[in-house]
């Protein structure tokens, strides 16, 4: 388990580095992307191995990745062409 949550935590990491690198412009401070990458990981990790249980070590990263993934996609802002009203609004 201390594996998995080492795995989880890495991969977090990996995904909030390149959300943060890819995506700069859409996103807010770097260290809040950077510390909910891997948080997001534990949590989805954690639901994940207590859901399954001990042994199903790729579905607990599987499941580590898509709950860091959503986290940081609750992150993103809208671009600055996607806030205009359309005039029949």
């Amino acid at each position: 388990m201390i594996l998995e949550a080492l795995g989880s935590t890495l991969l977090g990491l990996a995904l909030a580095w390149a959300a943060a690198h890819r995506l700069a412009h859409r996103l807010p401070a770097r260290s809040l992307v950077l510390s909910t990458g891997p948080a997001g990981a534990l949590i989805g990790a954690f639901i994940t191995h207590m859901a399954l249980g001990s042994g199903y070590a790729p579905a607990v990263m599987l499941g580590a990745v898509t709950v860091s993934v959503a986290l940081l996609s609750l992150l993103l802002r809208p671009t600055r062409s996607g806030m205009r009203r359309s005039a029949t609004a």
